[in-house]
């Protein structure tokens, strides 16, 4: 049985905790500053996680690789089991030519790519997030965003910045959920303090993702959608989390948040010609540096945006009309996983696939925490049926049959996929064995109990905690899972309300999600770009680097006289 010890190093938790920190510092700077492929990135930190685990914290190598194989099998099933089967679907709309249809029929909605941005990527990945979440919504909006012309590093990155916002209530609520487990904090309070919370980060997310999409002159000309969509999502968050049912408030922003847009739309149009893009600007040309066969052009002729290998015309619009059959086949896939997710998401349902999901403990792990309880990472849970992953399988067969793709056409685009994904899943297997190697060692928990010993200006660090842990883990919900009882104890030791730190830890996470290697992964091989991780975090980094901050004086504040009325 190996005890976790949270100050190794000379018993300062000090120098413990920047020994712990390490491996990431190492991992971040070789994707960031020595623009190392990710994978080659991602194992270079597994190994120096695992020696700072075996000579620093003194756990048994044998006990270490087993934790580490234990976060490889998370990060290829649930993690890549859910991209494969997204980008599966997407292969085969673009084989049977409705990728195009669904584009065409975003451009009449608006020619304004920067209007069907916001659209795409944030109200509509947030009903992805709300019903699966794992990295769904980056898989799927980064390819639909190179379906209206987006360049394909340009749409990886609108997707990871939408992708904050919905997570503390994704998959169905499941962060706050876990959280109120962990802590034993009533759910409602948790809900209602994370609605009071997050819904502020809402309100500037689309506003950010103009500023990616077109810069100052997107801000300028196109802020009534962004700030249409902001507040209509953010007061329908705040809705549902204090008022309604939990587990719906991400679906009914979504849904909102788009419907306010588009009738928008019927009153207000952004100048013409804003955003429009023909081809890739050259710097995010991505002609080349995917793992499929297919390639990108930036000159002559009409270009194409590269994404998963596929070419993806976007030149001129067909000669004839598409019909309204066309259009809805063309958005079938989607309604598709949104009626699937939805169904298994019913009590019944889920109850009953429950009983098809295995837990384990996992082989060779015997681990306590530093007080000497069982530690819960050892049990691994397999949920082959409910997982997200296989309701998009069964939504890819039903996709086949309603775009009337061959089954062995079918068959090609998935084994296509799975070549295209392999430097991918080498970066999610090893950074998730990195992560689980972390905190079985302990080396998580001793960066969290340093921040822990802030004192009164703990509130302002406490959103750094979920932050640190989405980023590390990938995950709100794991990031929950680690920190959430850290967050009540400090709390408690200085003061301050358990409720509002608790809260903060999942609404910082949602602002770590962003810069998680695992997503980083997703989001790059979602486009064809996979290597190019790096790229992608540094335009990423900006974002988080402003968010953070913010948030962190909201929940300070939320601390004090000033804003206390917040706090159920």
């Amino acid at each position: 049985m190996y005890q976790q010890v949270i100050d190794p190093v000379g018993s300062s938790l000090g120098w413990s905790a920047l020994v712990a920190a390490i491996p990431l510092l190492a991992l971040f700077t070789l994707l960031g500053v020595v623009r190392m492929r990710a994978w080659l990135a991602a194992l270079f930190g597994l190994s120096l996680t695992l020696l700072v685990a075996v000579v620093m914290y003194g756990m048994p190598a044998g006990q270490a690789f087993n934790s580490a194989l234990e976060g490889a099998a998370f990060g290829l099933f649930p993690a890549m089991w859910i991209v494969v089967n997204a980008i599966w679907i997407y292969r085969m709309t673009v084989a049977s030519g409705h990728f195009d249809v669904a584009r065409r029929a975003f451009a009449r909605v608006s020619d304004d790519q920067r209007v069907q941005g916001i659209i795409i990527a944030f109200s509509f990945g947030a009903l992805l997030e709300a019903l699966a979440g794992f990295g769904t919504p980056v898989a799927i909006c980064s390819v639909m965003l190179i379906a209206v012309g987006l360049p394909p590093l340009k749409a990886a990155t609108v997707a990871l910045i939408a992708n904050t916002a919905p997570v503390a209530y994704g998959a169905v609520g499941l962060p706050v959920i876990t959280l109120a487990r962990v802590t034993g904090l009533p759910l409602g309070d948790l809900s209602a303090m994370t609605g009071r919370q997050v819904p502020v980060l809402a309100l500037f997310v689309p506003l950010a993702l103009l500023v990616v999409l077109d810069g100052r002159r997107g801000v300028r000309e196109a802020w009534p959608a962004a700030l249409t969509c902001g507040v209509s999502f953010a007061a329908v968050q705040y809705l549902m989390a204090n008022h309604g049912p939990m587990e719906l408030t991400d679906v009914a922003a979504a849904l909102v948040s788009a419907g306010a847009v588009l009738l928008l739309l019927r009153v207000w149009r952004p100048r013409e010609g804003t955003s429009q893009e023909a081809t890739p600007h050259p710097a995010d040309d991505s002609a080349g540096t995917g793992t499929g066969t297919g390639t990108g052009t930036g000159g002559d002729g009409g270009g194409e945006s590269v994404g998963l290998g596929t070419a993806v015309r976007t030149e001129a619009p067909p000669r004839r009309p598409d019909t309204r059959t066309e259009v809805v086949r063309a958005f079938a896939p989607y309604a598709v996983i949104i009626a699937l997710f939805s169904v298994v998401s019913v009590s019944a349902v889920r109850d009953a696939l429950a009983r098809t999901t295995a837990f384990f403990a996992w082989p060779g792990l015997h681990i306590a925490s530093p007080d000497g309880k069982p530690l819960a990472l050892v049990q691994f849970k397999f949920d082959w049926l409910a997982g997200g992953g296989t309701v998009l399988l069964v939504a890819g067969l039903v996709t086949a049959v309603v775009l009337r793709v061959p089954m062995r056409q079918a068959a090609t685009a998935y084994g296509h996929t799975l070549r295209q994904l392999r430097t991918a899943a080498v970066t999610v297997t090893a950074v998730l064995a990195l992560a689980y190697v972390m905190n079985a060692s302990g080396q998580t928990a001793t960066m969290g109990a340093l921040l822990a010993r802030a004192g009164s200006l703990f509130p302002l660090l406490s959103p750094v905690l979920g932050w640190f842990g989405t980023a590390v883990t990938g995950s709100d919900t794991s990031s929950n899972s680690l920190f959430g009882a850290l967050q009540v104890s400090a709390a408690e030791g200085s003061g301050h309300a358990p409720v509002l730190t608790a809260a903060a830890n999942t609404s910082g996470g949602v602002l770590g999600k962003m810069i998680s290697p695992q997503n980083l992964a997703i989001g790059a091989a979602a486009v064809g770009l996979a290597g190019r991780e790096g790229e992608l975090f540094r335009r990423v980094l900006a974002a988080t680097a402003v968010f953070v901050p913010f948030l962190c004086v909201l929940v300070y504040l939320q601390s004090t006289p000033l804003l206390s009325w917040m706090v159920p």
